[in-house]
């Protein structure tokens, strides 16, 4: 608990204590941790004077936010109209044979979080994921376990990076 107020003490530290500071506030808190704890969402309440019910909503609003322990690797599979039609499906489901896990979900050992998200902007390299802020261009199902490999071995994942791709917040 000592270590989650220090870190929540330091992100306070750089904002005033307005509730338009409270997304950055979220932003850095969600930075610092890995994810928003419940404890963290209370400290930020009591540290803006807001209600716990207003942090949560905003919390919950925008998709950037987790409210629990995310993998040290993050993969994310692009499911745009493009990436959909030409495979995303396949993709989702190549992914969590490899790694064990539901789309959603985290891994028991925390080195991977699968998600699917709405579009990453790179529609003419579809279908395409995201792999710690790296996207991977044209994949298939059998790209998919030579990249779930590669990270294994903590070796560098090399890929296509798009230049119009959407900036993850």
């Amino acid at each position: 608990m000592e270590k989650l107020e220090s870190r929540l003490e330091d992100v306070f530290s750089r904002y005033e204590r307005t509730r338009s500071k409270l997304v950055p506030i979220l932003q850095d808190t969600q930075a610092s941790l890995g994810y928003l704890p419940i404890e963290s969402l209370k400290a930020i309440a009591r540290f803006l004077s807001i209600p716990e019910s207003q942090v949560y909503g905003v919390a919950t609003f925008y998709g950037q936010f987790y409210f629990s322990r995310r993998g040290r690797n993050e993969v994310k599979v692009c499911y745009g109209t493009a990436c959909h039609v030409k495979g995303a499906t396949r993709l989702i489901e190549s992914f969590e044979r490899q790694l064990g896990v539901s789309c959603g979900s985290t891994t028991d050992d925390y080195e991977y979080s699968l998600e699917r998200v709405a579009c990453v902007g790179c529609c003419s390299l579809a279908p395409v994921a995201v792999i710690n802020e790296e996207t991977h261009a044209h994949l298939t199902p059998d790209k998919v376990n030579d990249l779930i490999e590669e990270t294994r071995k903590s070796k560098p994942v090399s890929g296509v990076v798009c230049s119009n791709a959407w900036p993850t917040i």
